[in-house]
């Protein structure tokens, strides 16, 4: 058996034991139990059924092999001399597909996230820009059949905002939205520029997965919870109310503060997800030596030199840095054409996961 038909067997034999489990009275009485179940059984069926052309495929080479090396019959060799060139011309492009799913799937992929866009250096039209890819995000979110909810947003006097947060929920939202943290660089002429000179400013993006409690235990009894006037530009309820939340994690230290929200329970709610990123990051950490390269990748800074993409309004041109991809289609992508970038950006990351899964 090949070292592919192996793999594929055993996920198979794993598919087939959780087809099993969601007969099972205990878990079909447990709807959140039989829910994540199903989810994993989902995830499988496509490899499972892999497997199984795989194996035909295999199977039927292996049968046109025998067939010309023993039969006398001419009419039969001729058939089965046939039969094997169609086969092994399917073999090599079922097998790049096959290893195309195998590559380790990222467990936070299919979660919800929490968007939030920053204006960053370039003043006015830097907060100008982040409203521009806030509307951009939102055409994709709409186009991909998402739901949003916008968190909290700081309108900036000359128009456009200073930050906007926003809740995504929907099928693979993360694994889609992830390759988006970073700074993003906007090269045009700013309407207030009289002598017609182009100006470079940015903002910023940080995606970051909305993790269940099932993802980190967090004991209620180790936590402490404070409460405060939120500060700053905020809206009418801003040093009105105690809306701000300050909770601490006893057993790390870990401290999260949240004033984005317009309610208590909002910011209670964020500060969670938060303190859960916080600490799930903690966690990892324990078991690897460095971050990942999509973790390394989410915005640390506003500098327009830091960049991931630039849209050069101009030349009509963006350009994604971190795969060196050009397209000249800046007016299709404002309107929310992303899919060729993530799509170039997800390929280049799967080529990386197949060359690390096949040396190891």
């Amino acid at each position: 058996m090949s070292n592919l038909l192996t793999k594929l067997a055993a996920i198979k034999e794993k598919y087939l034991y959780i087809e099993e489990q969601l007969s099972d009275p205990s878990v079909t009485g447990n709807m959140d139990k039989f829910m994540k179940i199903n989810k994993e059984y989902k995830n499988l069926e496509p490899i499972a059924k892999a497997h199984d052309e795989y194996k035909q495929l295999i199977d039927g080479i292996a049968e046109c092999r025998e067939i010309l090396d023993s039969s006398d019959d001419p009419d039969l060799r001729e058939m089965a001399k046939e039969e094997l060139g169609i086969l092994l011309e399917k073999q090599e492009p079922m097998e790049e597909d096959i290893k195309q799913l195998l590559i380790p799937k990222d467990p936070e992929d299919e979660k919800d996230c929490i968007v939030e866009i920053r204006s960053g250096t370039g003043g006015d039209e830097a907060a100008i820009f982040a409203g521009d890819l806030f509307r951009m995000y939102e055409r994709f979110i709409d186009k991909m059949g998402w739901r949003k909810e916008i968190i909290t947003m700081n309108e900036s006097e000359a128009g456009g905002y200073s930050k906007v947060f926003l809740q995504v929920t929907g099928d693979g939202v993360y694994g889609k939205l992830k390759y988006e943290s970073g700074t993003h660089r906007v090269q045009r002429i700013p309407k207030t520029e009289s002598q017609g000179r182009v100006h470079t400013s940015a903002a910023t993006v940080a995606v970051m997965p909305i993790l269940e409690q099932e993802d980190v235990h967090i004991n209620p009894a180790d936590l402490e919870w404070d409460t405060f006037r939120a500060s700053g530009a905020g809206g009418q309820h801003v040093n009105k109310t105690e809306s701000a939340v300050r909770v601490t994690h006893r057993p790390s230290g870990v401290i999260v503060e949240c004033q984005e929200g317009r309610s208590q329970h909002k910011n209670r709610e964020i500060a969670m997800q938060k303190l859960f990123a916080r600490l799930y990051e903690l966690q990892q950490e324990q078991h690897t030596s460095q971050m990942t390269d999509l973790r390394r990748s989410l915005v640390v800074s506003g500098d327009r030199s830091a960049k991931i993409r630039t849209y050069n309004y101009p030349q009509n041109r963006v350009t994604d840095h971190r795969i060196n991809f050009t397209k000249y289609n800046l007016t299709e992508v404002m309107e929310g054409e992303l899919d060729e970038f993530i799509q170039s950006i997800q390929t280049t990351y799967n080529a990386e996961k197949l060359k690390e899964t096949e040396e190891a």
